[in-house]
């Protein structure tokens, strides 16, 4: 989060001109988009909301209440109407003479759906007895670090009566379900002047009898709890610093030269992605005096180890004495060692009934000096899990400062993370794509080639770093790419591939970015032709630098980098039917096309060993969209073969076997194919996409 914003107060966004035309539901929307829009307030995926409306029943025309509430899944921040369940009160107050008690709870989720008002398609969540059984109209559940900073302390019920002075009740440690339903309904009748309650070890309930005066309120509780902790948080935090912060440099060195290394360590079932955090909250907590005790009690508020287990890895890292090979050798204990500790986890506490361990693998990893990586199946997991750490962090400094932190208990933690609800959650998960936490890296980004196996390596999953010397054609390629892949998922650097340095501090890039690199597609180029006679050494030698140079020095890095993940990779070389067949005036490009499917071969024949794969696409007169046909190289093969510059694409496509036109998402199908799994026998190979030169035909 903005550091800024971070100690800026929470203040009321409404808008009453804004507000006075909407209907109640479209009140709770702009409630709940209010609310989401600051992860002070809650974090992403986190805290419901709801609103109980009068409204015309379909059937009978008759007025009935209804139960507005987000449903399952979603972000509050960015919820939209059909994001919300709607379920009829009288029917959902009728389910409580089917509730046979605590132990068969879960059972009550399968009646939900009959509740169901207007047929809705939006399932309701676990948490909408919570909603429905709190006798107000308006209810916020929120998940700030203030309150749960309150919630998370030995003295949580003491301490909520200071600070609130009886506005706010409180509610022992209880799972998530329909029993807490009933009795946040109790406490809520009983005491009617409260405005809310704290949920010891979780979260905040607010209320209020209109939207507005729901938002306010709960936006005020939260803003006391934050002053009350500011004013009373002893000093030093986390028991003062024990080391000190290396410089952002040499810390953001570290992670690159890290994050590739574990990413391979634990990605040997699936793929990981991650994310690198070195902010001020993070840099304070993992530099203290405090760190190794803190991170062994685990988080307390259910949403947050249900994105970071209950508790993290802390690297052996001395930034004193920084020695990254002592680093690196330690891994394998430390990952093994938090393993067996999970697995010995899921073995004391499982039921007779529970789900099978999952990937015991650590998600977040504390590096003191340094900062915080997560790991996760895609990249924005991995980000909303670091997100979800800070959020404990804060939650532990309140809490510590003023009192004693306490986790929630083990066996509570583990009811949680393998309940059959979210199990049954977790299996109706669509299937992963087929490059799902794969890392791709493009050059020649900026182009129309670049652009359409960006956007195909995308669609199937992966992330993508494009890269290209032309900064504005990068910037206006990942505009349209954010649109297929979402922001998480694409990254571009501004890099001339003939330097070394700026190939290599693209790569490390990539893998502070992403955790690595799994995918090369060289594609960067540019075409000259000139008779042999008119071929200056200067356009000899920008060809070869480009399009062989540049080559060699992108493949060698990312050789380097898939050996150290020891994952495998796989590596497509966009080349040229030049490359097999010569053309007359255009020796200096045709020569060095060659050299580029030579030299693919010749780093197939080293990759095998690691399980790194080397194919080539030879596409030919790909003209829509090109940057190169866009230049002087149209008009040099339009003189070349005695046309105009307007004929040259119908020349190409009347010249081809197949008389089409080469497009460049023809391109993009075969970089796919031969750096997918479905490749995944394939190295050494060339696949020609010309629609048909007999010339070409490899052999």
């Amino acid at each position: 989060m903005n550091q800024t914003k971070q100690n800026q107060p929470i203040t009321s966004l409404w808008d009453d001109a804004q507000a006075a035309p909407m209907s109640e539901p479209e009140l709770l929307l702009y409630r709940s988009n209010l609310l989401g829009s600051d992860l002070r307030i809650t974090n992403f995926g986190g805290g419901n909301t709801s609103a109980k409306v009068t409204m015309d029943d379909p059937l009978t025309g008759q007025p009935v209440e209804v139960l507005w509430v987000k449903g399952s899944g979603g972000d509050l921040g960015s919820i939209k109407l059909d994001g919300f369940s709607t379920l009829y009160m009288d029917k959902l107050n009728a389910l409580k003479g089917r509730y046979r008690g605590l132990a068969l709870e879960d059972e009550m989720v399968a009646y939900l759906p009959h509740c169901t008002f207007n047929l809705n398609p939006r399932a309701a969540s676990i948490d909408t007895p919570l909603h429905a059984y709190i006798a107000r109209k308006h209810v916020d559940h929120m998940h700030p670090d203030s309150v749960i900073a309150i919630a998370a302390t030995a003295n949580s019920r003491a301490l909520t009566q200071k600070i609130f002075e009886g506005e706010l009740g409180w509610l022992p440690w209880k799972r998530p379900g329909y029993d807490l339903g009933l009795d946040l309904e109790k406490l809520s009748k009983e005491q009617p002047n409260l405005k809310g309650i704290i949920l010891e070890g979780h979260g905040l309930f607010t209320w209020g009898d209109t939207a507005k005066a729901c938002y306010e309120n709960t936006l005020a509780m939260i803003q006391r709890a934050e002053e009350w902790l500011a004013a009373n948080v002893q000093q030093p935090v986390f028991g003062g610093a024990l080391v000190t912060p290396l410089p952002a440099g040499e810390r953001a060195a570290l992670a690159t030269r890290l994050m590739p290394l574990l990413r391979g360590k634990i990605s040997k079932t699936e793929y990981k992605l991650g994310h690198f955090d070195d902010s001020d909250t993070v840099l304070e907590f993992v530099c203290s005096r405090d760190l190794a005790p803190l991170a062994a009690l685990g988080t307390s508020c259910p949403d947050h180890f249900l994105r970071t287990k209950i508790r993290p890895f802390v690297v052996d890292f001395d930034p004193a004495a920084p020695d990254f090979e002592k680093v690196a050798a330690s891994l394998d204990a430390g990952l093994e060692a938090y393993r067996n500790d999970y697995i010995a986890y899921h073995q004391r506490c499982k039921r007779d009934n529970s789900p099978a361990v999952r990937d015991a693998n650590p998600i977040i990893y504390l590096i003191p000096g340094v900062g915080m990586l997560s790991f996760a199946k895609d990249k924005a997991t991995a980000r909303i899990a670091s997100e979800f750490y800070v959020n404990a962090i804060n939650v532990m400094r309140g809490a510590n400062g003023v009192d004693k932190y306490v986790g929630l208990p083990e066996q509570e933690a583990f009811d949680i993370e393998y309940w059959l609800l979210e199990e049954a959650k977790l299996q109706r998960m669509p299937k992963p794509k087929s490059l799902a936490g794969r890392i791709a890296l493009v050059t020649g980004g900026g182009g129309g080639i670049g652009q359409a196996v960006a956007r195909q390596l995308l669609a199937e999953g992966a992330c993508v770093l494009l890269t290209d010397i032309d900064g504005e054609a990068l910037e206006e390629a990942k505009s349209a790419l954010i649109k297929v892949g979402g922001k998480d998922n694409v990254a571009t650097a501004v890099a001339n591939i003939t330097s070394e340095e700026q190939v290599e501090a693209v790569l490390g890039e990539c893998a502070l970015r992403f955790g690595g690199v799994d995918l090369l597609i060289s594609n960067a180029g540019i075409a000259s032709s000139a008779p042999l006679e008119e071929t200056t050494l200067e356009i000899w030698d920008r060809n070869q630098d480009i399009l062989v140079k540049g080559y060699f020095l992108a493949s060698r890095g990312a050789f380097r980098m898939m050996k150290t993940q020891k994952l495998g990779g796989s590596m497509v070389f966009v080349a040229s039917k030049n490359g097999l067949v010569a053309s007359a005036g255009a020796s200096a490009y045709c020569t060095a096309k060659a050299a580029e499917i030579h030299l693919a071969r010749c780093v197939a024949l080293e990759g095998a060993p690691h399980g790194i794969r080397v194919n080539v696409v030879n596409p030919d007169a790909v003209i829509r969209g090109s940057k190169i046909w866009d230049g002087k190289w149209k008009q040099e093969r339009a003189q070349s073969n005695k046309i105009e510059a307007d004929d040259v694409e119908a020349f190409y496509r009347d010249r081809s076997m197949l008389k089409r036109s080469v497009l460049p998402e023809d391109i993009a199908e075969a970089v796919y194919f031969l750096a997918s799994d479905k490749a995944g026998k394939s190295t050494g190979n060339v696949l020609n996409v010309d629609a048909g030169n007999a010339g070409a035909f490899t052999r």
